[in-house]
């Protein structure tokens, strides 16, 4: 009880003060190019966890004023330290039992919990780069799971650099020339096209051998 209270009670805090500050804090991560990049990281950090603006702002923001493969790396701490925060949060303050036990009560969520668990490190890893996913969603569903939190980590850092690169770089090309946006946009549904294609092909490839093995006789 005293955990969750402590969680509810920061976050909520962390929250607020993001609200009414994240204004100057963009400004002055604009006004301070690479002079702080562990500070940088640390907003960059909060500002994932408790999004009160979109982070691909934060992204374009901070490429902007620190070109596009530091800032790249600067947002790519920030979002992959807010994602193992809020995994932690969830599975060590306190909501870890509450929350399996809602995915194990209905039948579609505790069929996609042993799928999800049973190829954990690559649904997360590709998860991570179809940006419509919401990422709070991917964070919360692995945390109740019994997903490591070593391979959790991992994969969620390599999903994640794909779309902080893009970011990064739509930030610092808005300021030096905004035409590649456009080539970089297409670019990157290229790859996200192939990325769903790879991930549609493996959940019917694992959807199929689950039905094998309940029905071994139709194998």
């Amino acid at each position: 009880m005293y955990r969750k209270l402590i969680v509810v009670i920061t976050a909520i805090t962390i929250i607020l003060l993001l609200y009414f500050y994240h204004e100057p804090l963009l400004h002055w991560i604009q006004n301070n190019e690479q002079d702080y990049v562990v500070l940088t990281s640390i907003i960059a950090t909060f500002m994932s966890l408790f999004p009160v603006i979109p982070y691909p702002i934060v992204g374009g923001v901070i490429g902007a004023a620190y070109g596009p493969w530091l800032g790249a790396f600067v947002i790519w701490i920030g979002s992959t330290l807010a994602s193992i925060i809020f995994f932690s949060m969830i599975r060590y303050g306190g909501f870890h039992k509450w929350g399996t036990k809602i995915l194990l009560r209905y039948t579609v969520t505790k069929k996609i919990t042993l799928l999800f668990e049973r190829n954990a490190f690559m649904s997360i890893t590709i998860l991570r780069m179809i940006p419509v996913i919401p990422s709070i969603l991917i964070n919360a569903y692995a945390a109740l799971s019994r997903v490591s939190f070593i391979s959790y980590s991992i994969a969620s850092g390599l999903g994640k650099i794909p779309a902080m690169i893009l970011f990064a770089l739509v930030g610092h090309t808005i300021v030096t020339d905004p035409l590649e946006i456009i080539y970089m946009v297409l670019i990157y549904v290229v790859f996200l096209s192939i990325v769903y294609s790879i991930y549609r092909i493996w959940t019917r490839r694992i959807d199929h051998q689950l039905m094998q093995k309940k029905h071994p006789s139709k194998a």
